[in-house]
């Protein structure tokens, strides 16, 4: 038996804590991955998991292969892609994943770009809002919206994203528009949970900092969400400009407080420190900090 397959196998069931979920990564039968660990097992002499009824746990011999085993497996998937790439372009499969409006709006399209290029190419677009383990989850590339704060990823900054306030415009003829950031507490606020501080609206002008605690009818995890409730005219929402561009086109939402500059943020491209990262990553890395700035989606990174 292959050790490499003996290898994965191991990594995905210690890093899922099940031979179900790590076959489900793998994309193979959970008896075959079961097999494949206790085949290495075998071939080390000496047990590598702990198996119970309701998952799987490390020994002591399994901490220090889990320690040092990804990064093999990494360094050989580089050096087998490269050679590969070199002599038929890049291969296989990309697993991307995107917070969910950011992955609509954009991450779909320019994997689509992308793909133009390089047709021997797969890939795996999962859209969701949560922070997901890139290891566990088997993810070679992730985007994010705002400051990442996990240690043990790598990043890349791509731009930087502008907040815009808006609301229908029969909300304005009805309950009239704030003329300042102080006067957003009597009005009605839609409140997109995802923010890191989701009360907290920040404004600037003039270089002085204006931090308005909001409140709110609607509380939502969702910036398409909260886009959507205010062109229904329930409210003022305050979510990344990108996301809105079409309905300022169509005039189904209208900026607010525009003389004001608003809360902003890095957009970045994650993935796993201590990993050799493939080339068929680096070059969608390249390609998407071109073409963010190509849409103009984003203003310029001025750090990376």
């Amino acid at each position: 038996m292959d050790i490499v397959d003996e290898l994965k196998a191991f990594v995905a069931t210690a890093r899922t804590g099940s031979f179900t979920a790590g076959a489900e990564q793998l994309g193979v039968s959970n008896r075959l991955t079961s097999k494949y660990v206790a085949e290495l097992e075998a071939r080390l002499g000496t047990r590598l998991l702990q198996r119970t009824t309701r998952k799987v746990g490390l020994t002591p011999a399994g901490e220090d292969l889990l320690a040092r085993a990804p990064a093999v497996l990494d360094e050989l998937d580089a050096l087998l892609s490269n050679v590969s790439e070199g002599s038929r372009g890049l291969s296989g499969i990309v697993r991307v994943s995107a917070p969910v409006t950011f992955g609509e709006v954009y991450v779909a399209g320019m994997l689509a770009r992308f793909a133009e290029a390089h047709s021997n190419l797969t890939f795996d677009l999962r859209l969701d809002d949560r922070y997901v383990d890139l290891a566990a989850d088997g993810i070679d590339l992730a985007f994010r919206i705002g400051v990442s704060e996990t240690l043990s990823l790598k990043t890349r900054k791509l731009g930087v994203f502008h907040s815009c306030l808006v609301v229908h415009p029969d909300y304005v003829k009805s309950q009239g528009a704030p003329q300042s950031p102080d006067e957003l507490v009597h009005h009605a606020c839609i409140v997109d949970m995802n923010r890191r501080q989701p009360h907290r609206w920040v404004f600037k002008k003039n270089d002085t900092e204006i931090v308005t605690q909001v409140r709110g009818r609607f509380h939502v995890n969702s910036a398409r969400a909260a886009i959507e409730l205010a062109a229904a005219g329930m409210g003022i929402a305050f979510p990344p400009r990108f996301a809105i561009a079409d309905m300022l086109e169509t005039g189904r939402l209208v900026p607010l407080l525009e003389d004001f500059d608003m809360d902003m943020g890095p957009v970045s491209a994650v993935y796993l420190e201590g990993r050799t990262l493939p080339r068929k990553i680096r070059a969608l890395i390249d390609f998407a900090a071109e073409d963010m700035q190509t849409t103009h989606l984003l203003q310029k990174a001025t750090t990376s």
